[in-house]
Protein backbone atom coordinates (compact mmCIF):
# COMPACT_ATOMS: atom_id res chain seq x y z
CA UNK A 1 0.00 0.00 0.00
CA UNK A 2 1.48 3.55 -0.58
CA UNK A 3 2.33 5.98 1.98
CA UNK A 4 -0.41 8.45 2.89
CA UNK A 5 -2.93 9.20 5.72
CA UNK A 6 -4.70 6.46 8.35
CA UNK A 7 -6.56 4.10 6.09
CA UNK A 8 -10.14 4.60 6.53
CA UNK A 9 -11.83 2.04 8.56
CA UNK A 10 -15.33 3.32 8.99
CA UNK A 11 -16.73 5.74 11.47
CA UNK A 12 -19.13 4.69 14.38
CA UNK A 13 -22.28 5.28 12.71
CA UNK A 14 -21.14 3.13 9.63
CA UNK A 15 -20.34 0.21 11.36
CA UNK A 16 -23.61 0.66 13.76
CA UNK A 17 -25.60 0.55 10.70
CA UNK A 18 -23.96 -2.75 8.92
CA UNK A 19 -24.46 -4.71 12.37
CA UNK A 20 -28.06 -3.66 12.24
CA UNK A 21 -28.23 -4.63 8.42
CA UNK A 22 -26.74 -8.04 8.96
CA UNK A 23 -29.00 -8.69 12.20
CA UNK A 24 -32.25 -7.19 10.66
CA UNK A 25 -31.84 -7.94 7.45
CA UNK A 26 -29.77 -10.57 5.82
CA UNK A 27 -29.35 -12.92 9.07
CA UNK A 28 -33.23 -13.40 8.14
CA UNK A 29 -33.08 -13.63 4.71
CA UNK A 30 -29.92 -15.75 4.61
CA UNK A 31 -32.29 -18.39 6.93
CA UNK A 32 -34.89 -18.93 4.38
CA UNK A 33 -32.85 -18.75 1.43
CA UNK A 34 -28.80 -19.67 1.58
CA UNK A 35 -26.29 -18.32 -0.68
CA UNK A 36 -25.31 -20.32 -3.46
CA UNK A 37 -21.80 -21.85 -2.11
CA UNK A 38 -19.81 -21.13 1.48
CA UNK A 39 -17.02 -19.61 -0.07
CA UNK A 40 -17.15 -17.25 -3.04
CA UNK A 41 -13.25 -16.60 -4.08
CA UNK A 42 -11.39 -15.05 -7.12
CA UNK A 43 -9.45 -17.12 -9.57
CA UNK A 44 -6.07 -16.35 -7.06
CA UNK A 45 -7.79 -17.81 -3.80
CA UNK A 46 -8.79 -14.31 -2.30
CA UNK A 47 -12.35 -14.10 -0.59
CA UNK A 48 -15.04 -12.60 -2.32
CA UNK A 49 -16.73 -10.70 -0.09
CA UNK A 50 -20.47 -10.39 0.43
CA UNK A 51 -20.82 -6.89 0.02
CA UNK A 52 -17.67 -3.66 0.38
CA UNK A 53 -18.03 -0.79 2.15
CA UNK A 54 -16.32 1.84 3.03
CA UNK A 55 -14.27 -0.02 6.01
CA UNK A 56 -12.24 -2.17 3.08
CA UNK A 57 -10.09 -5.07 3.92
CA UNK A 58 -6.41 -3.05 4.62
CA UNK A 59 -8.19 0.20 4.16
CA UNK A 60 -7.82 2.94 1.54
CA UNK A 61 -6.03 5.99 0.71
CA UNK A 62 -7.31 7.94 -1.80
CA UNK A 63 -4.43 9.69 -2.66
CA UNK A 64 -1.91 7.22 -1.98
CA UNK A 65 -3.33 4.19 -3.77
CA UNK A 66 -5.41 6.01 -6.22
CA UNK A 67 -4.16 9.53 -7.07
CA UNK A 68 -5.11 10.93 -10.33
CA UNK A 69 -4.72 9.76 -13.68
CA UNK A 70 -1.53 10.81 -15.49
CA UNK A 71 0.00 10.62 -12.06
CA UNK A 72 1.75 8.20 -9.60
CA UNK A 73 1.26 5.77 -9.12
CA UNK A 74 -1.18 6.16 -12.37
CA UNK A 75 -3.87 3.13 -10.67
CA UNK A 76 -6.59 5.09 -12.64
CA UNK A 77 -4.43 4.89 -15.98
CA UNK A 78 -1.31 6.73 -17.75
CA UNK A 79 -2.84 9.48 -19.09
CA UNK A 80 -4.71 12.22 -17.75
CA UNK A 81 -7.95 12.48 -20.04
CA UNK A 82 -7.61 8.42 -20.72
CA UNK A 83 -10.02 7.70 -24.04
CA UNK A 84 -11.57 11.45 -23.83
CA UNK A 85 -8.57 12.17 -25.70
CA UNK A 86 -8.44 9.32 -28.19
CA UNK A 87 -9.72 5.92 -27.56
CA UNK A 88 -7.48 2.43 -27.39
CA UNK A 89 -5.85 1.29 -30.57
CA UNK A 90 -7.99 -1.11 -32.22
CA UNK A 91 -5.55 -4.18 -33.20
CA UNK A 92 -6.17 -7.58 -34.93
CA UNK A 93 -3.90 -9.81 -34.43
CA UNK A 94 -3.07 -11.39 -37.51
CA UNK A 95 -0.87 -13.82 -40.31
CA UNK A 96 -1.72 -16.87 -42.04
CA UNK A 97 -0.02 -18.94 -44.92
CA UNK A 98 2.23 -16.56 -47.05
CA UNK A 99 3.53 -13.08 -46.99
CA UNK A 100 0.74 -11.75 -49.83
CA UNK A 101 -2.01 -13.39 -47.91
CA UNK A 102 -1.88 -11.78 -44.94
CA UNK A 103 -1.01 -8.55 -46.81
CA UNK A 104 -4.61 -9.09 -47.77
CA UNK A 105 -6.31 -9.39 -44.92
CA UNK A 106 -4.02 -6.25 -43.12
CA UNK A 107 -5.82 -4.24 -45.97
CA UNK A 108 -9.43 -5.54 -45.26
CA UNK A 109 -8.82 -5.02 -41.48
CA UNK A 110 -7.57 -1.34 -42.22
CA UNK A 111 -10.45 -1.07 -44.67
CA UNK A 112 -12.82 -1.59 -41.80
CA UNK A 113 -11.19 0.75 -39.13
CA UNK A 114 -8.42 -0.57 -37.53
CA UNK A 115 -6.23 1.28 -36.43
CA UNK A 116 -2.91 -1.05 -36.15
CA UNK A 117 -1.79 -3.51 -37.44
CA UNK A 118 -0.52 -6.98 -35.26
CA UNK A 119 1.49 -9.59 -36.93
CA UNK A 120 1.63 -13.24 -35.99
CA UNK A 121 4.12 -15.40 -37.78
CA UNK A 122 4.45 -19.18 -37.79
CA UNK A 123 6.20 -21.33 -35.83
CA UNK A 124 9.31 -21.86 -37.92
CA UNK A 125 9.91 -17.94 -37.93
CA UNK A 126 9.18 -17.99 -34.31
CA UNK A 127 12.01 -20.66 -33.97
CA UNK A 128 14.26 -19.58 -36.35
CA UNK A 129 14.21 -22.33 -39.27
CA UNK A 130 14.23 -21.58 -42.71
CA UNK A 131 10.31 -22.76 -44.89
CA UNK A 132 12.75 -25.22 -46.27
CA UNK A 133 14.25 -26.99 -43.20
CA UNK A 134 13.09 -30.32 -42.31
CA UNK A 135 11.70 -28.89 -38.48
CA UNK A 136 9.67 -26.66 -40.68
CA UNK A 137 7.77 -29.37 -42.92
CA UNK A 138 3.97 -29.16 -42.10
CA UNK A 139 4.05 -25.70 -39.84
CA UNK A 140 4.81 -23.30 -42.77
CA UNK A 141 2.23 -20.82 -42.66
CA UNK A 142 -0.36 -22.30 -40.43
CA UNK A 143 -0.26 -20.25 -36.75
CA UNK A 144 0.59 -17.28 -38.81
CA UNK A 145 2.43 -15.72 -41.67
CA UNK A 146 5.49 -17.26 -43.12
CA UNK A 147 8.72 -15.01 -42.95
CA UNK A 148 11.76 -16.37 -44.71
CA UNK A 149 14.04 -13.04 -46.01
CA UNK A 150 13.05 -9.57 -46.77
CA UNK A 151 11.87 -10.39 -49.51
CA UNK A 152 9.13 -11.76 -47.32
CA UNK A 153 8.31 -8.83 -45.11
CA UNK A 154 8.09 -6.53 -48.51
CA UNK A 155 5.50 -8.60 -49.50
CA UNK A 156 3.44 -8.19 -46.21
CA UNK A 157 3.75 -4.89 -45.51
CA UNK A 158 3.35 -4.02 -49.85
CA UNK A 159 0.99 -0.97 -49.98
CA UNK A 160 0.92 -0.26 -46.14
CA UNK A 161 2.70 2.87 -45.48
CA UNK A 162 4.93 1.97 -42.56
CA UNK A 163 5.04 5.78 -41.74
CA UNK A 164 1.35 6.37 -40.75
CA UNK A 165 0.94 2.52 -39.14
CA UNK A 166 1.59 1.35 -35.72
CA UNK A 167 2.93 -2.00 -35.84
CA UNK A 168 2.93 -4.59 -33.02
CA UNK A 169 5.03 -8.01 -33.86
CA UNK A 170 4.66 -11.04 -31.81
CA UNK A 171 7.68 -12.62 -31.94
CA UNK A 172 10.16 -13.25 -29.40
CA UNK A 173 13.41 -15.60 -29.98
CA UNK A 174 13.96 -13.59 -33.80
CA UNK A 175 12.55 -10.54 -32.96
CA UNK A 176 15.95 -8.85 -33.26
CA UNK A 177 15.91 -10.58 -37.07
CA UNK A 178 12.15 -9.35 -37.32
CA UNK A 179 12.64 -5.85 -36.02
CA UNK A 180 15.57 -5.23 -38.65
CA UNK A 181 13.84 -6.27 -41.45
CA UNK A 182 10.97 -4.08 -40.16
CA UNK A 183 13.52 -1.00 -40.98
CA UNK A 184 14.72 -2.63 -44.15
CA UNK A 185 11.42 -2.48 -45.56
CA UNK A 186 10.79 1.10 -44.45
CA UNK A 187 13.51 2.20 -45.81
CA UNK A 188 13.01 0.35 -49.03
CA UNK A 189 9.87 2.73 -48.79
CA UNK A 190 11.36 5.84 -47.91
CA UNK A 191 10.18 6.08 -44.19
CA UNK A 192 13.76 6.01 -41.89
CA UNK A 193 14.21 4.53 -38.67
CA UNK A 194 13.23 7.17 -36.45
CA UNK A 195 9.53 7.38 -38.47
CA UNK A 196 8.52 3.65 -37.21
CA UNK A 197 6.21 3.06 -34.63
CA UNK A 198 5.49 0.14 -32.51
CA UNK A 199 6.29 -2.73 -30.92
CA UNK A 200 7.96 -6.16 -30.55
CA UNK A 201 7.02 -8.72 -27.96
CA UNK A 202 10.80 -9.65 -27.95
CA UNK A 203 10.21 -11.45 -24.16
CA UNK A 204 12.22 -14.61 -24.00
CA UNK A 205 12.14 -14.92 -20.27
CA UNK A 206 7.95 -15.58 -21.05
CA UNK A 207 9.34 -18.80 -23.28
CA UNK A 208 11.17 -20.73 -20.65
CA UNK A 209 8.24 -20.23 -18.18
CA UNK A 210 5.00 -20.84 -20.35
CA UNK A 211 5.44 -21.23 -23.88
CA UNK A 212 8.57 -22.82 -25.50
CA UNK A 213 9.65 -20.98 -28.84
CA UNK A 214 12.72 -20.47 -27.27
CA UNK A 215 15.94 -20.52 -29.78
CA UNK A 216 18.88 -19.78 -27.29
CA UNK A 217 19.77 -20.21 -23.67
CA UNK A 218 18.68 -17.42 -20.74
CA UNK A 219 22.38 -15.37 -20.59
CA UNK A 220 22.41 -14.84 -24.72
CA UNK A 221 18.91 -14.04 -24.89
CA UNK A 222 19.12 -11.35 -22.49
CA UNK A 223 22.24 -9.93 -23.96
CA UNK A 224 20.47 -9.87 -27.56
CA UNK A 225 17.65 -7.97 -25.67
CA UNK A 226 19.76 -5.35 -24.41
CA UNK A 227 21.34 -5.04 -27.61
CA UNK A 228 18.24 -4.14 -28.88
CA UNK A 229 17.44 -1.95 -25.95
CA UNK A 230 20.70 0.13 -27.13
CA UNK A 231 20.45 -0.11 -30.50
CA UNK A 232 16.95 1.34 -30.99
CA UNK A 233 17.28 4.11 -27.79
CA UNK A 234 19.47 6.32 -30.64
CA UNK A 235 17.80 4.56 -33.82
CA UNK A 236 14.59 3.86 -33.64
CA UNK A 237 13.50 6.01 -30.74
CA UNK A 238 9.78 5.89 -31.40
CA UNK A 239 9.51 1.87 -31.29
CA UNK A 240 8.75 0.10 -28.42
CA UNK A 241 11.47 -2.41 -27.69
CA UNK A 242 9.81 -5.08 -25.36
CA UNK A 243 6.40 -6.41 -24.84
CA UNK A 244 6.41 -7.85 -21.71
CA UNK A 245 3.97 -10.15 -21.54
CA UNK A 246 1.55 -12.01 -18.85
CA UNK A 247 -0.93 -13.03 -21.84
CA UNK A 248 0.78 -16.59 -22.17
CA UNK A 249 1.39 -17.15 -18.69
CA UNK A 250 -2.35 -16.67 -17.95
CA UNK A 251 -3.09 -18.79 -21.28
CA UNK A 252 -1.01 -21.70 -19.59
CA UNK A 253 -3.16 -21.69 -16.65
CA UNK A 254 -2.17 -18.97 -14.16
CA UNK A 255 -3.96 -16.85 -11.52
CA UNK A 256 -5.10 -13.43 -12.17
CA UNK A 257 -2.32 -12.28 -9.38
CA UNK A 258 0.09 -14.49 -10.63
CA UNK A 259 0.03 -12.97 -14.38
CA UNK A 260 0.92 -9.60 -12.34
CA UNK A 261 3.45 -10.88 -10.15
CA UNK A 262 5.76 -13.22 -12.99
CA UNK A 263 5.14 -10.67 -15.99
CA UNK A 264 6.23 -7.93 -13.42
CA UNK A 265 9.40 -10.33 -12.25
CA UNK A 266 10.35 -10.49 -16.19
CA UNK A 267 9.86 -6.74 -16.02
CA UNK A 268 12.31 -5.88 -12.90
CA UNK A 269 14.77 -8.98 -14.68
CA UNK A 270 14.64 -7.00 -18.09
CA UNK A 271 15.28 -3.44 -16.29
CA UNK A 272 18.32 -4.93 -14.18
CA UNK A 273 20.08 -6.57 -17.20
CA UNK A 274 19.94 -3.05 -19.13
CA UNK A 275 21.14 -1.53 -16.17
CA UNK A 276 23.68 -4.33 -15.45
CA UNK A 277 24.75 -3.54 -19.62
CA UNK A 278 25.36 0.06 -18.89
CA UNK A 279 22.14 1.94 -19.45
CA UNK A 280 21.03 4.35 -17.02
CA UNK A 281 17.21 3.54 -16.67
CA UNK A 282 15.46 6.39 -17.74
CA UNK A 283 17.48 6.31 -21.41
CA UNK A 284 15.02 3.18 -22.27
CA UNK A 285 12.41 2.89 -19.37
CA UNK A 286 9.30 4.82 -21.33
CA UNK A 287 9.82 2.69 -24.19
CA UNK A 288 8.93 -0.58 -22.21
CA UNK A 289 5.54 -2.01 -22.57
CA UNK A 290 3.58 -5.00 -21.22
CA UNK A 291 0.76 -7.09 -22.65
CA UNK A 292 -1.99 -9.00 -20.70
CA UNK A 293 -4.93 -11.21 -21.04
CA UNK A 294 -8.68 -10.18 -20.52
CA UNK A 295 -10.30 -13.11 -18.89
CA UNK A 296 -13.28 -14.00 -17.72
CA UNK A 297 -13.78 -12.68 -14.11
CA UNK A 298 -14.58 -9.16 -14.89
CA UNK A 299 -14.13 -7.05 -11.92
CA UNK A 300 -11.13 -8.94 -10.70
CA UNK A 301 -9.86 -8.44 -14.40
CA UNK A 302 -10.47 -4.72 -14.24
CA UNK A 303 -8.67 -4.86 -10.97
CA UNK A 304 -5.67 -6.75 -12.09
CA UNK A 305 -4.98 -3.97 -14.83
CA UNK A 306 -5.05 -1.35 -12.07
CA UNK A 307 -3.00 -3.28 -9.97
CA UNK A 308 -0.21 -4.07 -11.87
CA UNK A 309 0.09 -0.26 -12.78
CA UNK A 310 0.65 0.66 -9.12
CA UNK A 311 2.90 -1.73 -8.39
CA UNK A 312 4.96 -1.51 -11.62
CA UNK A 313 5.08 2.54 -11.03
CA UNK A 314 6.20 1.84 -7.51
CA UNK A 315 9.17 -0.97 -8.68
CA UNK A 316 10.18 1.72 -11.29
CA UNK A 317 10.24 4.46 -9.01
CA UNK A 318 11.71 3.07 -5.73
CA UNK A 319 13.47 0.15 -6.86
CA UNK A 320 15.10 1.47 -9.76
CA UNK A 321 15.25 4.43 -8.83
CA UNK A 322 13.87 5.93 -11.70
CA UNK A 323 12.99 9.72 -12.09
CA UNK A 324 11.19 10.10 -15.13
CA UNK A 325 7.77 9.84 -14.79
CA UNK A 326 7.94 8.08 -17.92
CA UNK A 327 9.49 5.47 -16.71
CA UNK A 328 7.09 4.78 -14.05
CA UNK A 329 4.10 4.01 -16.33
CA UNK A 330 3.02 0.56 -17.14
CA UNK A 331 1.64 0.90 -21.03
CA UNK A 332 -0.11 -2.40 -21.90
CA UNK A 333 -2.00 -4.12 -24.60
CA UNK A 334 -4.51 -6.40 -24.21
CA UNK A 335 -5.64 -9.82 -26.05
CA UNK A 336 -9.14 -11.17 -24.83
CA UNK A 337 -8.45 -14.81 -23.32
CA UNK A 338 -8.19 -17.43 -26.33
CA UNK A 339 -8.27 -20.06 -23.47
CA UNK A 340 -11.64 -19.30 -22.41
CA UNK A 341 -12.91 -19.86 -26.21
CA UNK A 342 -14.93 -22.72 -26.65
CA UNK A 343 -15.45 -25.01 -29.91
CA UNK A 344 -19.16 -25.81 -28.13
CA UNK A 345 -21.45 -23.01 -29.58
CA UNK A 346 -19.23 -21.04 -30.76
CA UNK A 347 -21.60 -17.52 -30.76
CA UNK A 348 -21.39 -17.46 -26.75
CA UNK A 349 -17.48 -16.36 -27.30
CA UNK A 350 -18.96 -13.29 -28.79
CA UNK A 351 -20.51 -12.54 -25.71
CA UNK A 352 -17.48 -13.89 -23.39
CA UNK A 353 -15.05 -11.68 -25.61
CA UNK A 354 -17.17 -8.56 -25.37
CA UNK A 355 -16.99 -8.96 -21.56
CA UNK A 356 -13.49 -9.46 -21.44
CA UNK A 357 -13.09 -6.58 -24.33
CA UNK A 358 -15.28 -4.30 -21.86
CA UNK A 359 -12.71 -5.01 -18.29
CA UNK A 360 -9.48 -3.81 -20.73
CA UNK A 361 -11.36 -0.82 -21.31
CA UNK A 362 -12.28 0.09 -17.94
CA UNK A 363 -9.14 -1.06 -16.49
CA UNK A 364 -7.39 1.25 -18.77
CA UNK A 365 -5.61 -0.52 -21.43
CA UNK A 366 -3.66 1.30 -24.55
CA UNK A 367 -4.39 -1.26 -27.60
CA UNK A 368 -6.72 -3.73 -27.19
CA UNK A 369 -7.41 -7.46 -29.63
CA UNK A 370 -10.26 -9.16 -29.45
CA UNK A 371 -10.60 -12.71 -30.18
CA UNK A 372 -12.89 -14.35 -33.02
CA UNK A 373 -15.89 -16.64 -32.53
CA UNK A 374 -14.45 -19.22 -34.11
CA UNK A 375 -10.67 -19.67 -32.80
CA UNK A 376 -11.20 -22.68 -30.86
CA UNK A 377 -11.96 -24.19 -34.25
CA UNK A 378 -9.99 -22.79 -36.78
CA UNK A 379 -8.26 -19.70 -37.76
CA UNK A 380 -10.95 -16.79 -38.32
CA UNK A 381 -13.01 -15.89 -41.13
CA UNK A 382 -13.41 -12.51 -42.23
CA UNK A 383 -16.65 -12.54 -41.23
CA UNK A 384 -15.59 -13.27 -37.31
CA UNK A 385 -12.61 -11.12 -37.41
CA UNK A 386 -15.36 -8.28 -38.89
CA UNK A 387 -17.65 -8.85 -35.22
CA UNK A 388 -14.38 -8.86 -33.22
CA UNK A 389 -13.22 -6.08 -34.48
CA UNK A 390 -16.73 -4.13 -34.11
CA UNK A 391 -17.32 -5.30 -30.41
CA UNK A 392 -14.49 -2.99 -29.90
CA UNK A 393 -15.94 -0.10 -31.98
CA UNK A 394 -19.43 -0.57 -30.44
CA UNK A 395 -17.88 -0.57 -26.84
CA UNK A 396 -15.82 2.76 -28.24
CA UNK A 397 -18.68 4.81 -29.67
CA UNK A 398 -21.56 3.49 -28.15
CA UNK A 399 -21.19 2.21 -24.82
CA UNK A 400 -19.99 5.48 -22.96
CA UNK A 401 -17.10 3.42 -21.69
CA UNK A 402 -14.42 6.03 -22.55
CA UNK A 403 -16.26 9.18 -21.74
CA UNK A 404 -14.55 9.22 -17.89
CA UNK A 405 -11.34 8.61 -16.50
CA UNK A 406 -11.23 5.28 -15.05
CA UNK A 407 -14.81 5.00 -13.90
CA UNK A 408 -15.36 1.94 -11.60
CA UNK A 409 -12.62 3.72 -9.35
CA UNK A 410 -13.65 4.06 -6.04
CA UNK A 411 -16.47 1.24 -6.05
CA UNK A 412 -15.62 -0.80 -3.00
CA UNK A 413 -15.06 -3.88 -4.51
CA UNK A 414 -12.87 -2.80 -7.10
CA UNK A 415 -10.32 -0.90 -4.81
CA UNK A 416 -10.78 -3.89 -2.32
CA UNK A 417 -10.13 -6.40 -5.54
CA UNK A 418 -7.01 -4.15 -6.33
CA UNK A 419 -5.55 -3.68 -2.96
CA UNK A 420 -5.60 -7.66 -2.79
CA UNK A 421 -4.28 -8.67 -5.74
CA UNK A 422 -1.21 -5.89 -5.69
CA UNK A 423 -0.67 -7.77 -2.19
CA UNK A 424 -0.72 -10.97 -4.09
CA UNK A 425 1.81 -10.06 -6.60
CA UNK A 426 4.43 -8.34 -4.09
CA UNK A 427 4.25 -11.58 -2.02
CA UNK A 428 5.08 -13.32 -5.37
CA UNK A 429 7.85 -11.05 -6.71
CA UNK A 430 9.35 -10.96 -2.97
CA UNK A 431 10.44 -14.98 -2.74
CA UNK A 432 11.61 -14.53 -6.55
CA UNK A 433 13.99 -12.30 -5.03
CA UNK A 434 15.27 -14.49 -2.24
CA UNK A 435 15.33 -17.15 -4.70
CA UNK A 436 17.84 -14.83 -6.96
CA UNK A 437 15.87 -13.75 -9.21
CA UNK A 438 13.69 -14.80 -12.22
CA UNK A 439 16.28 -16.40 -14.03
CA UNK A 440 16.65 -18.93 -11.78
CA UNK A 441 12.94 -19.51 -10.20
CA UNK A 442 12.45 -20.22 -13.88
CA UNK A 443 15.65 -22.63 -13.74
CA UNK A 444 14.14 -24.69 -10.18
CA UNK A 445 10.74 -24.92 -12.47
CA UNK A 446 9.49 -22.61 -9.71
CA UNK A 447 6.91 -20.55 -11.60
CA UNK A 448 6.16 -23.36 -13.77
CA UNK A 449 4.79 -25.22 -10.98
CA UNK A 450 2.96 -22.59 -9.88
CA UNK A 451 1.05 -21.89 -13.13
CA UNK A 452 0.81 -25.41 -13.62
CA UNK A 453 -1.01 -26.31 -10.06
CA UNK A 454 -3.34 -23.42 -10.78
CA UNK A 455 -4.22 -24.73 -14.22
CA UNK A 456 -4.70 -28.04 -12.42
CA UNK A 457 -7.02 -26.55 -9.59
CA UNK A 458 -9.12 -24.82 -12.50
CA UNK A 459 -9.69 -27.84 -14.80
CA UNK A 460 -10.71 -29.34 -11.99
CA UNK A 461 -13.32 -26.92 -10.92
CA UNK A 462 -14.60 -27.19 -14.18
CA UNK A 463 -14.79 -31.32 -14.34
CA UNK A 464 -16.54 -30.96 -10.63
CA UNK A 465 -19.13 -27.98 -12.05
CA UNK A 466 -17.78 -25.84 -9.33
CA UNK A 467 -17.26 -23.81 -12.42
CA UNK A 468 -19.61 -23.29 -14.94
CA UNK A 469 -18.84 -22.86 -18.82
CA UNK A 470 -21.50 -22.25 -20.51
CA UNK A 471 -22.32 -24.93 -23.12
CA UNK A 472 -19.23 -26.88 -21.85
CA UNK A 473 -20.13 -28.10 -18.71
CA UNK A 474 -23.59 -26.37 -18.60
CA UNK A 475 -26.38 -25.25 -20.68
CA UNK A 476 -25.39 -28.21 -23.58
CA UNK A 477 -27.14 -29.08 -26.60
CA UNK A 478 -26.40 -30.90 -29.41
CA UNK A 479 -25.29 -29.28 -32.19
CA UNK A 480 -24.22 -29.81 -36.36
CA UNK A 481 -20.93 -29.92 -37.46
CA UNK A 482 -19.43 -26.41 -38.44
CA UNK A 483 -19.10 -25.33 -41.57
CA UNK A 484 -17.13 -21.85 -43.46
CA UNK A 485 -13.84 -22.26 -41.29
CA UNK A 486 -11.04 -20.98 -42.87
CA UNK A 487 -8.34 -23.28 -43.74
CA UNK A 488 -4.46 -22.83 -45.02
CA UNK A 489 -4.40 -24.45 -48.66
CA UNK A 490 -1.29 -27.05 -48.09
CA UNK A 491 0.24 -25.80 -51.62
CA UNK A 492 1.28 -22.70 -49.38
CA UNK A 493 4.59 -24.55 -48.00
CA UNK A 494 5.47 -25.59 -51.79
CA UNK A 495 5.13 -21.64 -53.00
CA UNK A 496 6.89 -20.50 -50.17
CA UNK A 497 9.81 -22.96 -50.67
CA UNK A 498 9.55 -22.36 -54.18
CA UNK A 499 10.08 -18.33 -53.23
CA UNK A 500 12.65 -18.92 -51.29
CA UNK A 501 15.04 -20.65 -53.28
CA UNK A 502 14.41 -17.60 -55.79
CA UNK A 503 15.57 -15.41 -53.17
CA UNK A 504 18.42 -17.32 -52.58
CA UNK A 505 19.58 -17.65 -56.27
CA UNK A 506 18.87 -14.02 -57.28
CA UNK A 507 20.89 -12.58 -54.27
CA UNK A 508 25.36 -12.12 -54.05
CA UNK A 509 26.11 -15.04 -52.51
CA UNK A 510 28.97 -13.49 -51.31
CA UNK A 511 28.04 -10.06 -49.73
CA UNK A 512 25.78 -12.60 -47.94
CA UNK A 513 28.80 -14.94 -46.59
CA UNK A 514 30.67 -11.85 -45.48
CA UNK A 515 27.39 -10.43 -43.46
CA UNK A 516 26.49 -13.58 -41.89
CA UNK A 517 30.83 -13.50 -40.61
CA UNK A 518 30.17 -10.21 -39.52
CA UNK A 519 27.78 -11.13 -37.45
CA UNK A 520 29.42 -14.16 -35.97
CA UNK A 521 32.19 -12.03 -34.81
CA UNK A 522 30.00 -9.84 -33.39
CA UNK A 523 27.77 -12.86 -31.29
CA UNK A 524 31.66 -13.49 -30.08
CA UNK A 525 32.89 -10.59 -28.99
CA UNK A 526 30.59 -7.84 -26.61
CA UNK A 527 29.92 -6.02 -30.20
CA UNK A 528 26.22 -4.91 -30.23
CA UNK A 529 24.57 -7.75 -32.38
CA UNK A 530 21.84 -5.33 -34.10
CA UNK A 531 23.84 -3.90 -36.73
CA UNK A 532 25.23 -7.13 -38.47
CA UNK A 533 21.81 -8.34 -38.13
CA UNK A 534 20.60 -5.68 -39.95
CA UNK A 535 23.45 -5.76 -42.90
CA UNK A 536 22.58 -9.38 -43.37
CA UNK A 537 18.89 -8.59 -43.73
CA UNK A 538 19.42 -6.11 -46.05
CA UNK A 539 21.82 -8.63 -48.21
CA UNK A 540 18.47 -11.04 -48.01
CA UNK A 541 20.34 -13.39 -45.41
CA UNK A 542 17.34 -15.85 -44.19
CA UNK A 543 16.07 -15.83 -41.01
CA UNK A 544 17.17 -19.74 -40.86
CA UNK A 545 21.07 -18.48 -41.95
CA UNK A 546 21.06 -16.22 -39.29
CA UNK A 547 19.63 -18.20 -36.56
CA UNK A 548 22.36 -20.73 -37.20
CA UNK A 549 25.34 -18.53 -36.98
CA UNK A 550 23.64 -17.02 -33.19
CA UNK A 551 22.84 -20.70 -32.42
CA UNK A 552 26.45 -21.48 -33.27
CA UNK A 553 27.94 -19.27 -31.11
CA UNK A 554 25.11 -19.49 -28.12
CA UNK A 555 23.88 -22.71 -27.94
CA UNK A 556 20.38 -23.84 -27.85
CA UNK A 557 18.41 -23.87 -25.04
CA UNK A 558 16.66 -27.36 -24.20
CA UNK A 559 14.30 -26.89 -21.89
CA UNK A 560 13.67 -28.90 -18.50
CA UNK A 561 10.52 -30.55 -17.56
CA UNK A 562 8.46 -30.26 -14.12
CA UNK A 563 6.16 -32.22 -11.90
Amino acid sequence: MAHGKPKRAGSPRERAAREEWVRDVLSPALSKSPERKERFESTSGAAIERLYTPDLPGGFDYLGDLGFPGAFPFTRGVQPTMYRGRFWTMRQYAGFGDARESNRRYRYLLEQGQTGLSVAFDLPTQMGYDSDNPMALGEVGKVGVAIDSLADMEALFDGIPLGEVSTSMTINSTAAVLLAMYVAVGEKQGVSADRLNGTIQNDILKEYIARGTYIFPPVPSMRVITDIFAFCKDGVPRWNTISISGYHIREAGSTAAQEVAFTLANGIAYVQAAVDAGMTVDSFASRLAFFFNAHNTFLEEVAKFRAARRLWAKIMKERFKARDPRSWMLRFHTQTAGSALTAQQPDNNVVRVTLQALAAVLGGTQSLHTNSRDEALSLPTEDSVRIALRTQQVIAHESGAGDTVDPLGGSYCVEALTTALERQATEYIGKIDRMGGVIRAIDAGYIQREIQDAAYRYQQEIERKERVVVGLNEFTMEEKAPGKLLTVDPGVEKEQRKRLADVRRRRDAKTVREALEKLGKACRGKYNVMPPILTAVRAYATIGEISDVMRGVFGAYRGKVTV
